[in-house]
């Protein structure tokens, strides 16, 4: 019996436990915080708030490893009624249709799109420079970053491909994410994993086994003293409220002329927030130079277009800036290959959503911890495959 610790109780952290445990060896997995989850923590109290708008995609592997052991739970469904109340904010104005652009691209295969070439320069050509914009700012939803255009075409067309798909991909856990990692901690803990919260990791513990490092890659670069330990993110604007309930509230509403996105949550699962009550949750991307303030005050222009007298009906706010929420993002010329490998060596693995490892959003963070258990363990992972298609 191998014995493996994990630093770090996240989604790749509990990913790698529990794969780990069900191969066989004795896991130690060590939070620094007081409750597990990461960024897919669900915040406790009247407002279940993730940080920022929160989906589990059903197309990626993780999806099926998650079903498989009965982790998923209950989906909240958008109903039909809800999915009417999209909006889009184009041109200066709020409207009820996409963008026709944002359908044609993605009918396109992703292998058209290259990886040396900008997204807009690419797009531009196709459906034009507005809409090339206008779709890349669409994609907020999925990357949380100011400049989607400046990305790789191919890292851009990959996620449009996925966030347009319809039926859509995106499914929503009843209560949060939270409920997801609530279920993960009680599968590790009935296969033996020893956890250990509120406990932060200054020394890696490598006398006693591999070490799998789950957190995220500042934190990382700090526990493992590697300064090459960087990559491309998102610095996003995030902006909760809690308001009271009005009849003809967009569900979402999504900003084609700047990256934005805004998403009434109680439409699909109205047990986020009390009785009466509608939680909003809006991501707003922001460049280096721009502040928390420049974000608030676009969101603010667009709940003045879509939630009519919102001022008066807030009864809970919260604003924060975050960074890295985007996980990585890849620049002309590089892809997940180039990113911060898996295997660190001397017994130590990453894994997380910036590291090589392919997916969307939290497949990063999956795909990573499979291999990272795999080469801990000499062990075939599953999944591990994909890292080499």
């Amino acid at each position: 019996m191998d014995q493996l610790t994990v630093v770090g109780g996240g989604f790749a952290g509990l990913v790698a436990a529990i794969s780990a445990a069900e191969a066989g060896s004795r896991v130690t997995l060590y939070e620094a915080h007081r409750t597990l989850g990461g960024r897919a923590r669900t915040a406790p109290g009247p407002y279940r708030t993730n940080e920022g708008p929160h989906a589990l995609y059903n197309g990626g592997p993780h999806w099926t490893w998650l079903a498989e052991r009965d982790l998923i739970g209950p989906l909240a469904r958008v109903p039909l009624a809800e999915t009417l109340r999209l909006r889009v904010h184009r041109n200066g104005r709020l409207g009820r249709m996409p963008s026709l652009a944002l359908l044609r691209l993605a009918r396109r295969p992703a292998a058209e799109a290259p990886v040396d070439q900008d997204f807009h320069s690419w797009a531009a050509p196709l459906v034009g420079e507005r809409a090339a914009r206008q779709v890349a700012n669409f994609l907020a939803v999925a990357l949380f970053h100011h400049d989607v255009g400046a990305l790789s075409a191919a890292f851009v067309q990959e996620r449009l491909i996925r966030v347009a798909k319809f039926p859509p991909e995106a499914q929503y856990p009843r209560g949060g994410w939270q409920s997801v990692v609530d279920r993960m901690a009680a599968q590790a803990v009935q296969l033996g994993v020893r956890i250990e919260t509120g406990a932060r990791v200054d020394t890696l513990p490598t006398a006693t086994g591999p070490v799998v490092v789950a957190t995220s890659l500042a934190a990382a670069r700090s526990l493992l003293g590697d300064a090459s330990l960087t990559w491309e993110s998102g610095r996003t604007v995030l902006l909760d409220l809690g308001l009271t309930a009005r009849r003809g509230d967009p569900w979402v509403v999504s900003d084609l002329d700047a990256p934005a996105w805004l998403e009434r949550f109680t439409g699909q699962d109205p047990g986020l927030a009390p009785a009466g009550r509608s939680l909003v949750q809006g991501q707003l991307p922001i460049a280096p130079g721009q502040s928390k303030t420049d974000g608030v005050q676009r969101a603010e222009r667009l709940l003045d277009l879509g939630f009519r007298g919102w001022r008066e009906r807030v009864a809970w706010r919260r604003e924060s800036v975050a960074t890295g929420r985007t996980g990585a993002v890849d620049l002309p010329g590089t892809t997940w290959r180039d990113r911060p490998a898996v295997n660190r060596g001397d017994g130590v693995y990453l894994a997380g959503d910036q590291v090589a490892a392919p997916g969307v959003l939290s497949e990063v963070s999956f795909n990573s911890a499979l291999e990272a258990v795999s080469l801990a363990l000499r062990t075939p992972a599953r999944t591990s495959t994909r890292l080499h298609r």
